[in-house]
């Protein structure tokens, strides 16, 4: 049953008391006076159905505790201390001076029912909806995006310790298999930790990962095939598991094929690699060639002028859906503060925008600089963010990009680069420097042979001795333009807008000076963090530009 706010206060009600202590202006204030409007009983109604049982806590106070501890950075049991000890806390939630807390596992139980929801971001839309009420982001249609990667709340795991975690999570959850095990394997997996092995003896733990990888293939011989019995999501789930660590991080060992049973760990990082049994969404990533990290990749769209968020994703680190420039396109596609085009007032801002900016054209053939957006968004972002794929998706749907582009690499150190071959879409062909001509392939490879040999530039534009080859990309015109784009300047000028993202990254990756870390498993749960953080900042910032309810709405002072 949905607990209900009460107008009426205890005696000793901490906001009577002691809230004249609670500094104006700051989110406890706030709280203590709008939590309720903010988080009405509408905002938790879904949540409970039946209208019968134990009345759970009311909307305000959850979504007002949600709030404050993800702003804060608190675990959970720091957060039911914060509501126990902590004026400030009890006056913005509303509470007496002597009430006492709930258990911390109360936050794990409206956490998990709020992710399984239809609306997992229901925070970060409530502080999106008094955005939207303010009008603070009317006109302003420039987006800079960002990512960071937020390190993981597990530890990673090595190939070994990777292949006992799920040798052993197959005998707890899958009937029958701990006798397989005992039976079939060499090693065992009863005893905690790794195996005892001379860890200084590089023979001792190639047979250590010969032992393991023969034992996950005989215990997956056993318990999988055509005529295993139907296993349900649990036992399937783990006996996957097994497979994959088995498979991702090995290879044959030097002068075998496998097939007599010795292996090695492979010389090579498994693409999409799982580095963790516990949490698999886990990646690795770099962030440069010396600078490696583990956890989750954490994109974020804000508007450079206020600060305030508009959208925000939690991916894996690596691997499918992660990219930036995808996830740059996904954002500014759901953008939620941009208006509809057919409003004249939004209309010529966005004309006006364009026009200051100099955003790349919807056209790729056009001179840079000079189109416009057709009142879509205006996008800032790195080179990471200007894939030929993700440009085309922005011309599609409107936006206009201030990206910085990818470099060209020269074949030859100080020679010719892609962009003095020209390229004519229409006719399938590609001249060279030199004027040579040549076809494109359905593959768009261009390959110009012999006509190099005897090329008086051939010095500056190949050392190949079959002569000079390229595949000219998909989205050829497209990089080209955004190439021309940028040495103009009106890039110059308004590429410097995207710093601003790294102001709002460190606002949401550090908590006093030190770096945030993750505490829940996997994407669901991460990603639905990250979007109350971005609401807690976001509500912070709205504070900062006086937010405050008159006449019944949300305006700015």
């Amino acid at each position: 049953m949905q607990g209900r706010s009460r107008p009426d206060r205890e005696l000793l009600d901490a906001g009577e008391v002691a809230g004249h202590l609670v500094p104006p202006g700051s989110v406890f204030a706030f709280l203590a006076e709008h939590r309720t409007e903010l988080f009405p009983d509408s905002f938790t109604a879904d949540l409970f159905p039946s209208r019968t049982g134990r009345p759970s806590l009311s909307a305000g106070l959850v979504g007002a505790v949600l709030v404050l501890k993800e702003l804060y950075d608190l675990s959970d049991p720091q957060t039911a201390d914060a509501l126990k000890f902590d004026i400030r806390w009890k006056v913005a939630c509303g509470r007496s001076l002597t009430q006492v807390s709930f258990d911390p596992s109360t936050l794990v139980y409206w956490r998990k029912r709020i992710v399984a929801s239809e609306r997992p971001d229901r925070v970060f839309d409530a502080v999106a909806q008094v955005i939207s009420e303010t009008g603070i982001l009317r006109g302003r249609r420039k987006r800079c995006v960002d990512s960071t990667v937020f390190d993981d709340a597990v530890a990673t795991m090595d190939t070994v310790s990777q292949l006992v975690a799920a040798m052993r999570k197959v005998a707890r959850v899958v009937d029958g298999a701990a006798e397989v095990i005992a039976g079939v394997c060499a090693l065992d997996y009863s005893k905690p930790g790794k195996p005892f092995i001379d860890w200084d003896d590089p023979e001792a733990k190639q047979q250590l990962v010969s032992d393991l990888v023969n034992d996950a293939l005989a215990v997956l011989a056993e318990l999988t095939g055509p005529d295993a019995p139907q296993r349900d999501d649990a036992a399937a789930d783990a006996l996957g598991l097994l497979a994959l660590v088995a498979g991702q991080d090995v290879e044959p060992a030097e002068g075998s094929d496998g097939t007599d049973g010795r292996w090695r760990i492979a010389r090579r990082v498994a693409p999409d690699r799982v580095i963790s049994t516990v949490d698999r969404q886990a990646r690795h990533t770099r962030k440069s060639k010396s600078n490696r990290r583990d956890g989750f990749r954490g994109h974020v769209a804000a508007e450079p002028e206020s600060g305030l968020i508009t959208d925000c994703e939690m991916t894996m680190a690596a691997g499918e859906g992660s990219s930036d420039a995808e996830n740059g396109v996904k954002m500014a596609g759901r953008d939620r503060f941009w208006p509809a085009p057919d409003d004249p007032a939004d209309a010529a801002s966005a004309d006006a925008g364009a026009e200051r900016a100099g955003t790349q054209p919807a056209a790729g053939s056009e001179p840079a600089g000079a189109g416009e957006a057709s009142g879509g968004l205006e996008v800032y972002g790195d080179s990471a963010y200007g894939s030929g794929r993700a440009r085309a998706d922005y011309r599609d749907a409107g936006h206009g990009t201030v990206i910085k582009p990818g470099p060209v690499r020269p074949a030859v150190p100080g020679g010719f680069t892609i962009d003095d071959f020209t390229v004519n879409e229409d006719d399938g062909t590609v001249t060279c420097p030199a004027g040579q001509v040549r076809p494109m392939s359905p593959a768009r490879t261009v390959t110009f042979g012999a006509v190099c040999a005897a090329c008086p530039l051939r010095q500056s534009c190949t050392t190949a001795t079959g002569g000079r080859s390229m595949t000219i990309h998909p989205h050829d015109g497209l990089l080209r333009a955004a190439r021309a784009q940028a040495r103009t300047e009106r890039f110059r000028q308004a590429y410097p807008t995207r710093a601003s993202a790294e102001r709002t990254i460190a606002w949401i990756a550090t908590q006093n000076g030190r770096r945030v870390r993750l505490r829940y498993i996997g994407t669901a749960k991460n990603n639905a963090w990250l979007h109350s953080r971005c609401a807690a900042l976001n509500l912070r910032t709205l504070l900062k530009a006086g937010l405050t309810r008159s006449g019944g709405a949300w305006v700015l002072a």
